[in-house]
């Protein structure tokens, strides 16, 4: 083939043919020098890092030689390994990616049957195929694949230590660079000298070249190092300052200076080319923390108290230490023993992992329901501090330390014995006849039997060992497990649910239960109620159309009734009208003991849409308590928001919040046109809002504010129950005035039965014989006589005293 065909062949290949070429240019380069750019970036990212800044002048020195040596090494590395690539290496690239080779075909000649006619008609048609496959080549792709030359990776680390210097580091430190090297010029023309001010890292300021800063004030943070190099023959540059107290003797003339700025005042350099500056020193000011007054107290026993701190560059860490206030303590029963050492408990404060830490507001929540401190008085010193160490503090808080409250009495019994053994080992004999005189028979209170075994070992253990520091603690342990397991036992009845849902009820009023607490031992309570009424049903069916069917006798309550006067109690306990919520409990009680109780119509709380609606409010409240203790659950642990069944705590929160807007975009809810439905309805947007927010500060990984968030979610929902409830019985007063004056003239047309449902033996327009004349009025005004001196008897129930003044009302 001769040139003219050679380059009319090649034409047809060209674009193809140099992007090969420049492939291999790529590939060689890159497989020689890859040392050099893996060098040249880490030096730049080390020094977008502001290192230099952070190092003495010696040690940025050496860090200099060090990446000057490696960028000559990688630089004389890359040239040796180098070799540049041909023309003819990329045609063979080229048309070895193509089948059958047709470039090579095409620039060869025939060797042999070139006189025989037949053999050049083959080579012809050969040569055609191989022409009509030109127009298919396409460029072939560089191998810059290096994992074989560089099996660590370092290349791919030093260009992630390039991309954290852009975004967290700046591209501009690396101009402070000139910092380091001495002015050619002053060192040639003689004496002369350098400078440099290093502020403290955590302020995050640059650090500055004095040569270069042209006017004659610095307003320097506090602390920040100065480095002064005096050059020449001594005594020709003289240093003087007065802004660093130094009381060690050191020469002016020393050519080393090194020291920290402490106070305001001024530097000179005397001598040839000096300089002379007034500095102002900014003071780095202390942290402050300021907590709250006030200390919460969640149903499962921890404690809750928002704080706020700040510092000009940050708050770094916070600590709040609980010690018990003795002085406070009512010394009675094992408490008036001598108190063994009670080492105080300190508690680190939670901080914003990310983002500006110089003014936070966030919530300590901790669970010290074990601790002897629990549900004592205690001081709360707060103190936080910054990065220069100085530390803030707070005045200290005298509070009660909330802890996890027993409220069945066995279980509550052990627990001050277990607080007493704490307390100190010298009431272990008491506290051991104590539990032996509870435990007594107590199979008929509690029959959790394995509970009662365990109790009964461990006060054996009381008398047959030592009680030794780490016995006590064991035994502690021992006497919570079992507490626990009388507490939160479960019982086989619905009716005994019932019963101790109704006991612990009275017990946390008596004992001025929080509202959280108060919410918790409701929810029990009214799942026991629950509970009970289906396994009523279930053992007592009744047709209401079976006119057979025995009729009930005596006064009754409705499932309804009973829900609304549980929301008053827990009104009353919200409101710290502990005495009315008392008085509301024993009543409940009362009549729970002695009337009988009935499922609602189909219009109350448990049936109904109204009813399945609340009841559906009710659960999807319960689900936002149990997101939040798994969030907080999270937090103590340290671990990213995700759970076991593959749902981050963010997407269950979302799930929870399109929940509340389906329910509150419903019609099922109750009041649609009244003013408490109204209500209940704002309360449920302020609760989605504040979902909302939860959800997006989980998703930032934010979990305390997400516990904020979620706490207020909560409130506005049982807010929104409680308006419900109201409306609900509202619309079942409307409905039900009506239509029990019509069942009860169909049923009683001559006034048979009074207001409790009994028969009135002599009852107007009775067939029975009715006093006459004057009997009638003397008879009427000694039984208004009667009454109103009943009513006024002290020593009756408040029941009856009740119903007979209702009575009086009525004349």
């Amino acid at each position: 083939m001769d040139q003219s065909d050679k380059a009319q062949l090649l034409s047809q290949i060209k674009t193809p043919l140099r992007l090969t070429y420049a492939g291999l240019w790529a590939e060689r380069l890159a497989r020689a020098f890859w040392p050099l750019w893996s060098v040249a970036i880490a030096a730049v990212s080390t020094l977008a890092f502001g290192v230099q800044d952070l190092l003495a002048l010696e040690l940025a020195w050496f860090g200099l030689v060090i990446t000057g040596l490696g960028l000559i090494w990688a630089l004389v590395h890359g040239v040796r390994q180098f070799r540049r690539p041909l023309h003819a290496e990329a045609l063979v690239r080229l048309d070895s990616r193509m089948p059958g080779q047709p470039i090579a075909a095409l620039l060869d000649a025939q060797a042999i049957g070139a006189n025989d006619a037949a053999s050049r008609a083959v080579w012809q048609a050969h040569r055609a195929r191989m022409l009509a496959r030109l127009p298919a080549a396409r460029a072939v792709q560089p191998d810059l694949r290096l994992a074989s030359r560089d099996p660590f990776a370092l290349r791919y680390v030093a260009l992630t230590a390039l991309l954290m210097a852009l975004l967290f580091g700046s591209i501009w430190r690396v101009t402070t660079l000139s910092g380091i090297a001495p002015s050619p010029a002053n060192a040639a023309a003689g004496p002369a000298w350098e400078g440099w001010a290093k502020p403290p890292a955590y302020t995050g300021k640059p650090a500055l070249y004095l040569i270069d800063q042209a006017g004659d004030t610095l307003t320097l943070p506090a602390g920040t190092t100065l480095q002064v190099r005096l050059y020449g023959p001594p005594g020709a540059l003289i240093l003087s300052e007065t802004v660093s107290g130094r009381t060690e003797a050191t020469a002016a003339s020393d050519p080393v200076q090194d020291f920290s700025l402490s106070q305001s005042g001024e530097i000179a350099i005397s001598g040839a080319g000096g300089r002379k500056w007034q500095v102002i020193v900014t003071p780095d000011l202390a942290p402050s923390i300021s907590p709250e007054a006030t200390i919460g107290r969640e149903a499962d026993g921890r404690f809750k108290q928002k704080f706020s701190a700040a510092d000009d560059y940050g708050v770094t860490k916070g600590q709040a230490t609980i010690t018990l206030d003795l002085a406070a303590v009512p010394r009675r029963f094992g408490l008036a023993t001598e108190p063994e050492a009670i080492a105080p408990v300190t508690l680190d404060l939670p901080l914003p992992i990310k983002g500006s830490r110089t003014e936070v507001k966030t919530t300590l929540i901790d669970d010290l329901s074990k601790s002897v401190l629990a549900n004592l008085p205690v001081t709360i010193a707060y103190a936080a501090s910054d990065a220069a160490g100085q530390t803030g503090t707070a005045a200290p808080v005298h509070v009660i330390l909330p802890g996890r409250r027993f409220f069945d009495p066995l279980a509550d019994a052990i627990i001050e014995m277990r607080r007493d053994l704490l307390w100190s080992r010298a009431n272990a004999p008491r506290a051991a006849q104590i539990l032996k005189a509870i435990s007594h028979r107590a199979e008929a209170d509690t029959p959790d039997v394995a509970a009662l075994t365990r109790l009964r070992a461990a006060i054996k253990r009381f008398e047959t060992a030592d009680l030794t520091p780490a016995l006590r603690d064991d035994l502690a342990e021992e006497l919570w497990q079992v507490s626990l397991m009388i507490e939160d036992g479960q019982l086989n009845s619905a009716k005994e649910r019932f019963q101790r849902a109704q006991d612990r009820v009275a017990e946390a009023i008596r004992k001025g239960a929080s509202p959280e607490e108060m919410q918790a031992l409701m929810d029990e309570m009214r799942k026991a109620l629950d509970d009970y009424m289906a396994e009523e049903a279930k053992k007592n069916p009744r047709d209401p159309k079976d006119e057979t069917a025995p009729q009930q006798s005596g006064p009754s309550i409705t499932q309804d009734q009973i829900q609304q006067m549980m929301d008053k109690i827990q009104q009353l306990m919200k409101d710290g009208k502990t005495a009315e919520a008392a008085e509301a409990m024993r009543q409940l009680q009362d009549l729970l003991n002695n009337m009988k109780v009935q499922q609602g119509d189909g219009q109350g709380q448990g049936q109904g849409p109204a009813g399945r609606a609340m009841k559906g409010l009710g659960d999807t409240l319960r689900d936002q308590q149990g997101l939040s203790d798994d969030a907080f659950r999270d937090m103590q642990n340290g671990q990213d928001g995700t759970q076991d069944g593959g749902k981050s705590l963010s997407e269950r929160q979302q799930d929870l919040r399109k929940r509340l807007e389906a329910m509150k975009d419903g019609t099922d809810l109750p009041g649609q046109n009244s003013e408490k439905g109204q209500a209940g309805r704002q309360k449920l947007d302020d609760a989605g809002r504040a979902m909302q927010d939860a959800e997006q500060a989980l998703r930032d990984g934010d979990l305390s504010g997400a516990l904020d968030q979620q706490a207020e979610a909560m409130d506005k929902m049982r807010q929104g129950l409680r308006d419900f409830g109201e409306a609900l019985a509202q619309e079942q007063g409307q409905q039900s005035n009506s239509a029990e004056g019509q069942r009860t003239a169909e049923a009683d047309p001559n006034g048979a039965i009074d207001p409790l449902g009994r028969e009135n033996s002599a009852r107007i327009g009775s067939d029975k014989n009715l006093l006459q004349g004057q009997d009638v009025y003397r008879r009427a005004q000694e039984l208004l006589d009667e009454i109103r001196k009943r009513s006024g008897e002290q020593s009756r129930s408040e029941g009856e005293r009740g119903y007979l003044k209702r009575l009086l009302d009525l004349f």
